[in-house]
């Protein structure tokens, strides 16, 4: 997708779902034009693509878990099948639509969305199933209209005690939980004994052990209410959290809930009691999906200093780098000059025609044009090969293009109109950040109303 392309739908898409993020493309859109004018950015690429514009939350578990089932009760729309088989076996998106239908549309329609961060999924995916439908085979994308997917992207995946094409579903469940801004992990408490949930614990919690942000992953007890019945709640819980422990599983949160209205539970105490627990655990996890789409909305226009900072940073480096470059084929060229002249002058002393002689001037000419360009290119390749720094390695090779006037080379770098057009930017990230925190404590006070 070509970046105006990408500014179009990205600002059609917020303006329905998170309408103070659509300045921010604006932003977003001049920052990259300076990256592209000094070679930190393909003409091609832009900054918007390398953020997910609307916060991920992944629900994994194994079948009758009850993993959609929370996911229908959170959107308040049945979507997804629920039951104790196998219902289906592809990871399903779930984001925000102003149809009245729900829509199932093919895994490809998440290509060319720009809201989704499935572009490297795409690459994950094509590594285990080479072939042109390989995307439809393992996702598909649902639309819903409801008010509290707005602003999120929600995955439901694929029972994990499946036998058909498990390792698959893992290896694109490892990036998913990657990518991902929270986790929800889902057990069936109906099975707390070790034997019971061999499988789970070997094909599921293994992909979340030692992830290096252990903390986005939540761990959920579900249909706690089905094997309570002796008032023995901690027991079920400390069977569970000792289990996981013993599979190197020691951070992320634990929870207990349950469906109320499916829920048989006869002794009044009892019910109160599992009834106070579950609505506490759950207004925390749902506290936690609302706050991820706060923290995205900041990480995207933080992002906006954090790229401008980067090419403040890396500019004072690439001046050095130039002003290198520039003294090093200034000095090839000089030389190269002193040395055709000294034939030219060597040829002229054995008497030769004013002819000949300006043929050969012509000549070398042309052969100091070839060597200087010859000469460019080898030094530029030469040093670049040196610079670790990627963003910075990018700009060189870029102003360092052969058409490029290397003499002025370095003066891109100090340019002061695109240092202070930087500082603009990075002041201007400031002022969305306050109408952020104006937004969402309006939401909040609007909640608390409720």
């Amino acid at each position: 997708m070509k970046p105006k392309e990408r500014y179009k739908k990205l600002k059609e898409h917020l303006t329905q779902e998170n309408p103070v993020l659509v300045e921010v493309i604006n932003e977003y859109e001049e920052l990259d034009k300076i990256a592209k004018k000094l070679g930190f950015l393909d003409e091609n690429k832009t900054f918007t693509e390398e953020i997910s514009w609307w916060p991920l939350i992944s629900v994994l578990g194994t079948f009758s878990s009850g993993k959609s089932s929370f996911i229908n009760e959170y959107l308040g729309k049945k979507i997804q099948t629920t039951g104790n088989q196998a219902v289906d076996n592809k990871f399903t998106v779930i984001c925000y639509s102003k149809n009245s239908e729900v829509i199932t549309l093919p895994g490809v329609a998440l290509d060319a969305d720009p809201r989704f961060p499935f572009y490297n999924i795409s690459k994950e995916i094509e590594k285990i199933d080479n072939t042109e439908t390989s995307i439809n085979r393992y996702l598909q994308l649902k639309t819903v209209n409801t008010e509290n997917i707005k602003g999120k992207i929600l995955i439901d995946s694929p029972g994990f005690d499946a036998d058909v094409q498990r390792d698959e579903t893992l290896k694109i469940t490892r990036h998913i939980i990657d990518i991902s801004d929270l986790v929800l992990i889902f057990f069936d408490a109906r099975h707390p004994e070790p034997g019971a949930m061999r499988d789970t614990l070997n094909h599921l919690v293994e992909v979340a052990k030692n992830h290096k942000d252990a903390d986005k992953i939540l761990y959920i007890l579900n249909q706690i209410d089905t094997c309570a019945k002796e008032d023995n709640l901690e027991d079920i819980i400390g069977a569970w959290q000792r289990a996981l422990s013993q599979k190197g599983i020691v951070s992320g949160k634990f929870y207990a809930i349950y469906n109320e209205s499916a829920a048989k539970i006869e002794n009044e105490e009892q019910k109160e009691r599992l009834k106070k627990k579950k609505d506490e655990d759950l207004i925390e996890i749902l506290e936690k999906i609302d706050k991820v789409l706060i923290d995205r909305a900041y990480r995207i226009v933080k992002n906006i200093k954090t790229k401008s900072n980067e090419i403040l940073e890396n500019l004072p480096l690439l001046k050095e780098r130039l002003s290198s470059f520039r003294t090093i084929l200034l000095i090839t060229d000089i030389l190269t000059i002193a040395l055709f002249s000294v034939i030219v002058l060597y040829i002229k002393n054995l008497g030769a025609s004013s002819y000949v002689v300006y043929g050969l001037i012509g000549f070398l000419i042309l052969a100091f044009l070839f060597l200087h360009f010859k000469a460019k290119s080898f030094i530029a390749k030469f040093m670049a090969k040196k610079i670790e720094n990627s963003f910075l390695k990018s700009s060189f090779i870029f102003q360092t293009k052969w058409y490029k006037p290397y003499l002025l080379a370095p003066s891109k770098a100090t340019n002061k109109k695109i240092k202070n057009y930087l500082h603009n930017l990075i002041d201007r990230s400031k002022t969305f950040i306050q109408k952020l925190n104006d937004q969402f404590i309006t939401l909040q006070h609007q909640k608390e109303e409720l």
